[in-house]
């Protein structure tokens, strides 16, 4: 490694100290900078070729420079001439100007070491591409080394040779005089140009008259630099002193033969002995066979033959030789075209371009790139041509590398990325790029692509043209894996979105459904419920392709892997927008079941999602409830009792909301066994928030009921049932009457009520059901009393009284307690504390007070009535009727106090059995 490292050095090395001394001082070096040495041209390839760029336009050139050096074994006087003859054939060189010429951009400049010019970028010499390699670096460049001809370049070069002499014969009135490989140039684009006019004879007649050339006599004596090539003179110049521009075309000739022979000419001429090598040369050529020519073309050979003739009047002369059918090749043709395209008007222009991409793949990449893609790439300039040229573009660009495209194409490509005018043309131009998407979102670069590309794209779906929206939306799922997704997210997608809901083609909006659907792989799936979905029911068409579309949408989202739907988004928006399209009108039956289908599995798998949570939300709340019951049976304390579980055993395990359960006395919580489904995020965080309200329930001291101390001791609990019955069967029939007789305000007659008759069981004066039988039942049950004002319910364990406030007719048990008012404390607990609580005691109204004022509660239920008695039962009166005589609430003594105090009575007493009170105070406390 060390070894290959210092002869690279050595090399950087020798190639900058040789272009260092080559140029030092010249003065070519003050407006350009000079580079690498690339290749040799000129007489015996003594020009030196360098690539370099001017320092004010960065215009790339070739310097070519002849070192000093070289002739350092001469004379002063030989040095002096061929100074002189190089210098000749620069400066004539300059003057000329012609497209087959090779063109000079800076004259001769002379310094004390060397001579330069510089002309437009040069590839090599012929000669150095035919394997001549005199005066190159060292090692050979590779590309100078692998370089081969092709058949089109070599027929189009020769054609650009033989106009390039027929401008020299009749335009300029000029003989070259050494036509040889070494003074054909290849410039960087392939275009072979005539160099070397350092032995060129002009016409010593006027220009109206036959042109006269006088060459000089051939010395022998002259240094090699100061003589043309022998090798590709006519034989005439030597064994004659003479020449014309017959003598070119022998040349022609001579150069056609190396072309297909490796380089190397006809003849090998002996300097030394150049008259005697002319004569045999001269009986070779008289007898010349078709066995020397074999390497040549078949279809070119009669006519080299020709030029190879000894007698100059008999050989072709170039006009004549730019059209023989052996340059009417297609390629040659068309590179001839590209050559003279300034010289057509539009028309001709658009029609060539129009049939070039059928010739294109007939020609060798090298050609096209290095040749025709220039000439197209200057056409951008001309608006109306662009939608011509760019398929051609587009087309080499196919065959390009990724390198190649950046650097040859792309810069030219970008204005046009940007062309909004003339409005056709943009808009063909639209359509080009959009059909060949593919090709620039692979080879360009990112940053190209987002600054150039994309915008194009945009501008596309933008467009007043609905056929360049369609064809876009068609075109952008074909690319859009291409796409960075920032740029899909917030600019492809809004436009498509927009193209959706304002076009009024119903194609577009089909097409933008269509391509939405398409691109769904390449978006995130959170984008798409956000995003896309409620974007779907914003669509107001109703056309049933447009409902498909949405279908197609909504089905693809479900199904997808990396998508789906929520069955929240399902249940809640999907569903609810999707059961109403289904049932459109404009839909088939194909259409009507596809959306079923759809609609169907949504339902299924909401149903299988919301069940498989709710079970395994059942099973975490029977685990916690199972270690909760585990942990408060080994509690050592007695536990209190735990509101939550109590609701949940009277109302079910599904009373607490969430699942959540609770232990006592603050025990830590058991961990819920992994789900055999997972949950979805919102439901993990519902989770956690039950889980810290456990938690802190758990932490909270336990409530302990408040102690509360009397001063006598606490009776032993009573069996109540007992003692309800013992009491019913002490107790006799009591009744109920008034003091003052009058109509009923419930009823108009008690004997149309039929019979009322207490069933059921009866607890605390309460009825648990009641009856009421009417007379037309005629059940005879009981016989109520006309003049009947209300009912008390009859209770086991409380006396009954009558209408005037006493105790029943004897049968009943106990002795009266007379001027006493009942002690009726032990009910004030069985009513509701929802207002100011007033005791019963409080209610009853004093003797001297019932006698100057009558109740006015009895006023609610009617007109006081007679004194009348019933020695019979008491019916249970149903609750819930009110306003009405022995009916409604205020007929129960439990939320009508007063009917314990009647009017009428003198003394306005209660007389109360002992043993009742004594089960009232046992009852009530």
């Amino acid at each position: 490694m060390e070894s290959m490292l210092n002869k690279f050095k050595s090399t950087v090395t020798k190639v900058t100290a040789d272009v260092t001394s080559a140029v030092m001082g010249n003065p070519v070096t003050r407006e350009f900078e000079v580079g690498c040495h690339i290749a040799s041209g000129g007489p015996m390839l003594s020009w030196k070729i360098f690539n370099g760029i001017k320092k004010s336009t960065k215009q790339e050139v070739a310097v070519f420079v002849f070192d000093k050096k070289m002739i350092e074994k001469y004379q002063k006087f030989d040095k002096d001439q061929i100074i002189d003859s190089l210098k000749r054939g620069v400066q004539q060189l300059t003057r000329l100007r012609h497209p087959r010429l090779l063109t000079v951009q800076h004259p001769l400049e002379e310094s004390r070491d060397c001579l330069a010019f510089c002309t437009e970028p040069v590839f090599a010499s012929l000669s150095n591409v035919l394997g001549q390699w005199d005066n190159l670096p060292s090692p050979v460049p590779t590309n100078i080394k692998e370089y081969k001809l092709y058949d089109v370049e070599t027929k189009y070069g020769l054609l650009q040779i033989s106009e390039g002499l027929s401008f020299l014969h009749n335009g300029v009135k000029m003989v070259h005089g050494n036509l040889t490989p070494e003074n054909i140039i290849l410039n960087k684009s392939g275009v072979w140009k005539v160099m070397g006019f350092d032995f060129s004879i002009s016409s010593s007649n006027p220009s109206e008259q036959e042109p006269k050339y006088s060459c000089k006599e051939w010395d022998p004596n002259l240094p090699s630099l100061c003589l043309p090539n022998p090798e590709y003179l006519a034989p005439e110049y030597i064994l004659s002193v003479s020449c014309d521009t017959a003598s070119d075309m022998y040349s022609l000739g001579v150069v056609v033969y190396a072309v297909f022979n490796e380089g190397k000419p006809i003849f090998d001429v002996n300097k030394h002995g150049i008259f005697k090598s002319f004569s045999k040369q001269l009986d070779q050529l008289s007898r010349l066979s078709q066995n020397i020519l074999q390497k040549i073309p078949e279809e070119v050979r009669e006519h080299v033959k020709l030029l190879l003739n000894v007698t100059s009047t008999v050989r072709p002369d170039a006009d004549q030789m730019t059209k023989i059918p052996f340059f009417d090749d297609v390629g040659a043709m068309t590179l001839q075209y590209f050559d003279s395209l300034f010289q057509r008007d539009n028309l001709q222009k658009s029609q060539f371009y129009k049939g070039l991409p059928k010739v294109l793949p007939k020609l060798p990449k090298r050609v096209v790139v290095h040749r025709i893609l220039p000439a197209l790439t200057s056409e951008f300039v001309n608006p109306d041509m662009v939608p011509f040229v760019l398929p051609n573009v587009l087309l080499i660009a196919e065959e390009c590398t990724k390198q190649e495209y950046v650097k040859l194409i792309l810069p030219d490509l970008s204005p046009v990325f940007k062309q909004q005018e003339p409005i056709q043309a943009s808009n063909m131009i639209l359509l080009i790029f959009l059909q060949k998407m593919d090709l620039l979102l692979t080879k360009t670069p990112p940053e190209d692509i987002k600054n150039s590309v994309l915008p194009m794209v945009y501008r596309a779906l933008e467009a007043p043209s609905i056929q360049i929206q369609e064809l876009c939306l068609n075109i952008i799922p074909t690319f859009a894996n291409l796409i960075d997704y920032p740029s899909m997210k917030n600019s492809l997608i809004p436009r498509i979105k927009h193209a959706c809901l304002q076009t009024s083609s119903l194609a577009v909006r089909v097409n933008s459904l269509v391509c939405l659907g398409k691109i769904l792989e390449y978006l995130d799936k959170w984008f798409v419920i956000d995003e896309l979905l409620p974007f779907l029911q914003e669509i107001p068409s109703r056309e049933p392709a447009v409902l498909m579309g949405v279908l197609g949408i909504y089905k693809c989202t479900f199904a997808h892997k990396k998508l789906g739907i929520t069955k929240e988004q399902l249940a809640g928006k999907v569903l609810p927008h999707l059961i109403p399209l289904s049932i459109d009108n404009n839909l088939n039956l194909n259409q009507f079941n596809s959306f079923m289908a759809v609609i169907k599995d949504m339902l299924s798998r909401v149903e299988t999602e919301h069940k498989t949570k709710l079970e395994q939300l059942h099973i975490m709340q029977e685990q916690h409830r199972g270690m909760a019951i585990s942990s408060s049976v080994n509690k050592t304390e007695a536990p209190q009792s735990n509101p939550v579980n109590q609701i949940d055993n009277i109302f079910g395990s599904n009373s607490v909301s969430g699942g959540s359960e609770r232990k006592e006395n603050g025990s830590t919580a058991v961990a819920p066994q992994p789900s055999r489904v997972s949950l979805t995020l919102e439901e993990k965080q519902r989770l956690a928030k039950q889980q810290e309200q456990t938690l802190k329930l758990r932490n909270q001291k336990p409530l302990a009921p408040a102690n509360v101390t009397t001063a006598a001791s606490i009776k032993p609990m009573k069996d109540l049932t007992s003692t309800l019955l013992d009491s019913m069967s002490s107790m006799g029939t009591l009744s109920l009457s008034t003091t003052k007789p009058g109509p009923s305000t419930g009823f108009s007659t008690m004997s149309s009520m039929g019979t009322m008759c207490a069933t059921g069981n009866m607890s605390n004066g309460f009825n648990s059901s009641m009856v009421f039988q009417p007379s037309a039942m005629n059940m005879g049950m009981c016989t109520p009393n006309p003049s009947m004002y209300g009912g008390m319910a009859t209770t086991t364990s409380t006396p009954s009284f009558n209408s005037m406030g006493g105790l029943s007719q004897p049968g009943t048990v106990g002795v009266l307690q007379q001027n006493k008012p009942a002690n009726m404390v032990a009910l004030d607990s069985l009513f509701v504390p929802q207002k100011h609580k007033v005791s019963l005691n409080q209610m009853a109204l004093k003797p001297a007070q019932t006698a100057a004022a009558p109740s006015p509660w009895l006023n609610q239920f009617g007109q006081p009535q007679g004194p009348q008695t019933m020695n019979m039962p008491m019916a249970p009166v149903q609750p819930g009727v009110t306003g009405q005589t022995g009916f409604g609430i205020q007929a129960n003594p439990f939320f009508n106090p007063q009917n314990f105090s009647q009017p009428g009575m003198p003394n306005n007493t209660m007389k109360t059995s002992t043993s009742v009170n004594n089960d009232l105070k046992d009852l009530f406390g």
